[in-house]
C-alpha cells in the first residue's frame, strides 16, 4: 500500500479494496494507523502522500477548496492591516500551514531586496516544526521556532521550555487555528498540551485572528485556548449559517466570510 502510495500520492478506499481484494472497512482501519505513524495524511474518503499534504488543489475536495479559499484571504487581511517589520505568530494545523504559505508567497516579491539588505518584512514566530520549515528559506522572513517538545500528530512544540519561550516574545498578531470556536467555550482544540502553548502566544498578542472552516464554527472540543473576548477576528467559510455566526458578531468578534 505504501509502495502505491508513493507512486499515486493519493489513494481512495474504494480503489484499495478492489485492488487488494478487501473489505473497505480494512481499508479505512489501515489508512487511520498509516496516518497515526506519519506516513501520510487522511482525507475524506482517502490517503494523500504527507509530502503533498498541505498542496491539494481544490478539486480534491470542497473542504480542502473552503481551507485554501479562507487561507489566502486571511493572508491577505495580515500584509493589509500590518505594515512592515510586524510580528506575526502561528499555532499549528493545516488551516494555519496555508496561511503561512500564502502569506510567505505575498511576501516573495521582497525576497530579493531583503537577501540584499538583511531586512525582513515580517517576523514569523510559530509552534508548528512544519511552518517553520515552510518559511525558514525565504530571506525577507525571520522565522523564530519555540522550543520543546515535537507532538508526531500536529508537529506542534509543546511543554514547559515552549510555554516558557512564547511568554518571552510579543506579537503583533497572531493567527490561530482551532477545532472549535463557540461564544461560551471560546477557542478549543483536542489536546491540553497544545492549548497551554497557543495560550501562552494569545496572551502575548496584540490582535488574534482566528481561521477556520465552517464546521468549526458553534464547536467545542475537550482544552480551551482562550475566552471568546481574546478574538479580534474570524475568517471563515459560508458554510457557517447567521444563526452560528450572531453570538460570534454579539461577542464583539469581527466575522469575515470567504
Amino acid at each position: 500500500m505504501l509502495a502505491l502510495l508513493a507512486d499515486r500520492r493519493r489513494l481512495s478506499v474504494t480503489e484499495v479494496a478492489e485492488l487488494f481484494g478487501t473489505s473497505e472497512s480494512t481499508v479505512r482501519r489501515d489508512f487511520d494507523q498509516m496516518a497515526d505513524r506519519q506516513l501520510a495524511h487522511r482525507t475524506h474518503g482517502g490517503i494523500v502522500a504527507a509530502s503533498v499534504a498541505y498542496g491539494l488543489p481544490g478539486r480534491y475536495g470542497k473542504q480542502l477548496d473552503d481551507r485554501q479559499r479562507l487561507a489566502e484571504a486571511a493572508a491577505h487581511l495580515v500584509t493589509q492591516r500590518h505594515a512592515d517589520q510586524a510580528v506575526i505568530g502561528f499555532n499549528g494545523g493545516r488551516t494555519t500551514t496555508l496561511v503561512a504559505k500564502a502569506l510567505g508567497e505575498l511576501s516573495d516579491q521582497r525576497s530579493e531586496h531583503a537577501a540584499r539588505t538583511g531586512e525582513h518584512v515580517y517576523t514569523i514566530v510559530t509552534s508548528a516544526l512544519n511552518i517553520a520549515a515552510e518559511l525558514v528559506l525565504r530571506p525577507q522572513l525571520r522565522t523564530v521556532c519555540l522550543g520543546g517538545t515535537a507532538r508526531a500528530q500536529s508537529y506542534e512544540l509543546t511543554g514547559p521550555m515552549a510555554v516558557s519561550m512564547a511568554r518571552t516574545l510579543w506579537l503583533d498578531v497572531l493567527v490561530l487555528g482551532m477545532v472549535g470556536i463557540d461564544a461560551q467555550a471560546g477557542l478549543t482544540c483536542g489536546d491540553p498540551d497544545e492549548a497551554g502553548v497557543t495560550s501562552a502566544l494569545v496572551e502575548h498578542s496584540r490582535h488574534v485572528i482566528a481561521v477556520g472552516t465552517s464546521d468549526k464554527v458553534g464547536e467545542r472540543s475537550f482544552a480551551q485556548i482562550c475566552d471568546i473576548s481574546r478574538i479580534t477576528t474570524l475568517v471563515t467559510d459560508s458554510g457557517a449559517t447567521e444563526e452560528q455566526l450572531a453570538p460570534l458578531r454579539e461577542a464583539g468578534v469581527e466575522v469575515i466570510v470567504v
